[in-house]
């Protein structure tokens, strides 16, 4: 088990030791800001394992992992939280694992007026559904590199 993105002030340092003390690799958010997060998923595929043989792995992301500046519309609004650009990488980090189910949650529509969070949830479960088994993969990225742009 894996649970990255916990941010916020806790209440106290075992607020956040209930996920390590059951073996999971607990990851703040404070780890994860002005940094990318590629490497760490791709560290993270390496324990799960590649899609021959893997395990089934189901995948949920909590919308109050983002910083509130790109999701308000939640529940628990506190700041600190992962950038929508490292939500993106942790979603594309996951190509090449064996996902067989996700979820997204804690998007509270009534929140706000503006929808943004409901929109960056979308997007978000766009790019997780872009990395199930059988997806091909690319890179648009790649491709402009290759045309020299």
């Amino acid at each position: 088990m894996w649970h990255g993105g916990l941010r916020g002030t806790g209440y106290a340092p075992a607020d956040f030791d209930w996920g390590r003390d059951k073996g999971w690799r607990v990851v703040p958010a404070e780890e994860c800001w002005h940094r990318s997060l590629t490497p760490l998923m791709a560290g993270i595929r390496g324990m799960i394992g590649d899609m021959v043989g893997a395990a089934p792995v189901y995948l949920s992301f909590d919308i109050d992992s983002l910083d509130p500046a790109f999701a308000p519309g939640t529940g628990t609004v506190e700041p600190g939280g992962l950038n929508i650009w490292q939500a993106i990488q942790n979603m594309r980090g996951c190509a090449g694992v064996n996902v067989v189910g996700c979820d997204l949650v804690e998007v509270s529509p009534p929140y706000e007026a503006s929808g943004n969070t409901a929109m960056m949830a979308a997007s978000l479960l766009y790019e997780i559904l872009c990395v199930l088994p059988g997806v091909p993969q690319g890179s648009i990225a790649g491709k402009n590199q290759e045309q020299g742009d």
